[in-house]
């Protein structure tokens, strides 16, 4: 994967006057740009691989992993259903069939195990399970209320995942859209009352900033669209080739992206690195203006799909927040999810043996809520 290209004015040598404030930052901002669109590039490769693999590789390994932790739970029934079971044996093994039953049909939609899960709790699992939901929805409320100063109606039907992400969307939406009002309110009536001089003048300077940055643009776009528009070219090959280059100044310029400009102007010799050397800083002023804020919205990018990717695997931040940790957290996935399937097929295997399954239960001991067993994930 080819790098960026660097735009950066030179350093000066000895006997030459050092780079002034504005074109050290000109380098800064040029260079970090550079960097976040070499790691935005990663990043999205890796992500669009990782994605790939979890179709490929990692869904069909969890397939199989809850398919033997199935085979499982049927080996604890028949267990629990043998003559020499004794009661004690018999506890151990119901509380093994409920949680990992319990897990499997409602985190991978094993519903063909709920006969075996009612057998077990008399409560039944479409009873118990929408006690969880109850339970998980009023712990959501609670929290969605410290945090956004939310009050739910009690009326209001949030008994679903989707039906309370739906209502919790539409409160703040109501929200914003109060907020968005009253601050219209506000600048009306600020915009009503007569303006200083001081304010006029602060005004009129941030218009007048506002203009000159995108006269910048469209003095670098102008310069492009004269030497490579291809209405005028007569030759068919180079009329291509024009209407190639012509895509991507449009581009460019459409996302107000000064740095390709910038580097376009460099590939097709329109400026050479004598032109960057001697902008003024004024020139200079806007042009960093304009790369601070595409630097800002390539960092935005980034963070946004770190975060999103972040969601989508369950992970925290930091372990996907590169394209070599999101590679390494995902190929650890893959070989612990390997190790459990090898562990469990052996655990089928052994605990068919009634023998067998005696003695692994004297070791179990029923698990308290904050336990951990790998069967139940």
């Amino acid at each position: 994967m080819t790098k960026s290209q660097l735009v950066r004015i030179s350093t000066p040598g000895k006997d030459k006057v050092p780079l002034s404030k504005a074109q050290k930052e000109f380098n800064r901002l040029t260079k970090k740009i550079s960097e976040l669109e070499d790691e935005l590039k990663h990043f999205r490769t890796a992500a669009t691989s990782i994605q790939q693999r979890i179709h490929t590789e990692y869904t069909p390994l969890l397939n199989e992993f809850n398919q033997l932790r199935a085979n499982l739970v049927r080996v604890f029934d028949q267990a629990h259903d043998r003559p020499a079971a004794t009661k004690t044996e018999r506890k151990k093994l119901a509380d093994l069939i409920v949680n990992l039953a319990y897990d499997l049909i409602s985190e991978h939609g094993m519903e063909e195990l709920k006969p075996i899960f009612d057998k077990y709790d008399e409560t039944g699992f479409d009873a118990v399970d929408t006690e969880a939901d109850q339970q998980v929805s009023e712990m959501m409320k609670e929290m969605v209320s410290s945090m956004y100063g939310i009050e739910f109606d009690e009326n209001v039907d949030v008994s679903t995942k989707e039906k309370f992400m739906a209502y919790l969307q539409e409160q703040l939406q109501t929200r914003q859209e109060t907020e968005q009002q009253r601050q219209q309110e506000a600048e009306e009536k600020r915009a009503k009352k007569p303006k200083t001089a001081k304010q006029q003048e602060r005004e009129a300077k941030k218009q007048l900033e506002e203009r000159n940055i995108t006269k910048a643009v469209r003095t670098l776009y102008m310069d492009l669209v004269k030497a490579f528009h291809p209405d005028r070219e007569p030759d068919e090959a180079e009329k291509t080739r024009k209407t190639e280059i012509m895509q991507r100044v449009t581009e460019a310029y459409e996302k107000s992206d000064l740095l390709s400009l910038l580097r376009l102007q460099l590939e097709f010799n329109r400026i050479d690195q004598q032109h960057l050397e001697t902008l003024a800083d004024d020139q200079l002023k806007y042009y960093n203006k304009i790369l601070k804020q595409q630097a800002d919205e390539l960092s935005d990018e980034l963070f946004g799909m770190q975060s999103q990717l972040s969601g989508i695997l369950g992970k925290p931040f930091m372990m996907v927040s590169s394209a070599i940790g999101l590679e390494l957290s995902f190929n650890n996935d893959v070989r612990e999810l390997k190790r459990s399937i090898k562990a469990t097929k052996k655990d089928v295997k052994d605990l068919a043996d009634p023998a067998l399954m005696k003695a692994w239960l004297k070791t179990y001991r029923i698990r308290k809520a904050d336990d951990f067993d790998p069967f139940f994930g």
